[in-house]
């Protein structure tokens, strides 16, 4: 592997200096990346409505684009999900390459079959293979969990899912994901021509939103946007200027009464789970190269009738105003002149939070 300048971020906010500009530029920071963060961390892997009924299975790409790993979701007959590698033992042939409904997995390229727990139970010709079929012929299982119908998975965790999620789980307790419905004609994907790391910046504060989003701007009120820490994840808590297009929340909520337009959850890396009246928009920040970045953008609606409303009303021009600017960031990171900057300790607490996780995981 490449090696690089190892650099750090100092736990004192108002002391500590952002990344250095090479971290958004340098090939080798990007490649220590995908196997030292990208790798041991959760990604969604798609939804419990993908394997409704027994003997469904789904194949995935985890993290298409830089993990690139086939995956499997499957329902067996016993009515359990699981997520396994899509890898055939014998030869390493993908071994499913559509969904459907089967009673087992069987390898099209030498007919070796597994139970839908991943369990191998036959290879024609191998009668006189001592020791098979044994544990390492068996598809390698891979750890996942859910939150509502969103599955999650991780080749090697850095934490157990239930760090990373529970924050966002107790806060929306209340909010009934079982009723969500995902919607193809307002889901897309956008190319940035940037690193993945400074889409993520831009995400994690509001700092900009006066200065880069005019119509958002409008609706939120900037002096009553927070943002709240957690060990893997973050949540900035937009807040509107009026009651239209807001949440009620139950009075067992800690945000009952107020005017919350939108819950902007982050989880370590790369998801944005952004929750508005409507339904939730999952934003996924998937690198293909240390300077392009594929955002996908997936909708699952609650009430249809609220999309206009409020802080999720305009996505793609939300979206369309963070590109400009991140590009331009990237242009910029790659100045001889810039090194790094400082943090707001009022604004920027999100940035810096990413920042001191990024860099325990890369170096520690």
């Amino acid at each position: 592997m490449a090696t690089f300048e190892r650099f750090e971020i100092g736990a004192d906010i108002t002391r500590a200096a952002t990344l250095p500009a090479r971290a958004y530029s340098d090939p080798a920071v990007y490649e220590a990346q995908r196997e030292r963060v990208f790798a041991r961390s959760w990604q969604l892997a798609g939804t419990l409505d993908d394997v409704k009924v027994p003997g469904q299975t789904r194949p995935l790409t985890l993290l298409e684009g830089c993990l690139d790993e086939p995956l499997l979701l499957t329902r067996d007959r016993e009515d359990r999900v699981h997520c396994l590698s899509n890898v055939c033992t014998h030869r390493g042939t993908i071994l499913c390459e559509h969904g459907g409904v089967e009673k087992s997995l069987v390898c099209r390229y030498h007919g070796r079959r597994f139970d839908l727990d991943g369990t191998c139970r036959h290879m024609p010709e191998f009668t006189k293979v001592i020791g098979f079929p044994g544990a390492k012929d068996n598809l390698p299982r891979v750890r996942f969990g859910t939150w509502g119908k969103f599955v999650l998975a991780s080749l090697d965790p850095l934490s157990p899912l239930d760090e990373v999620i529970e924050p966002m789980r107790e806060r929306l307790a209340w909010f009934p994901l079982g009723d969500l419905r995902f919607d193809p004609r307002r889901s897309r994907d956008y190319l940035v021509n940037a690193n993945w790391a400074l889409y993520c910046d831009n995400y994690l504060e509001g700092f900009h939103i006066p200065f880069v989003h005019a119509s958002l701007n409008e609706t939120i009120d900037y002096g009553g946007y927070t943002t709240e820490l957690y060990r893997w994840s973050s949540l900035q808590l937009g807040v509107s200027r009026n009651r239209e297009g807001c949440f009620d929340p139950p009075a067992s909520s800690p945000d009952h009464g107020r005017n919350v337009a939108a819950y902007y959850w982050w989880l370590f890396p790369n998801t944005m789970i952004n929750v508005y009246p409507w339904g939730i928009s999952v934003n996924i920040v998937k690198p293909l190269g240390v300077s392009r970045t594929r955002v996908s953008f997936l909708s699952y609606v609650l009430d249809e009738s609220r999309i206009g409303e409020g802080a999720g009303a305009d996505l793609d021009r939300v979206e369309r105003e963070d590109e400009a600017v991140v590009e331009a960031v990237q242009r910029g990171c790659r100045s001889r002149l810039y090194d790094r900057g400082r943090y707001s300790p009022d604004r920027e607490q999100g940035v810096h939070h990413f920042h001191r996780l990024l860099c325990a995981a890369m170096f520690e």
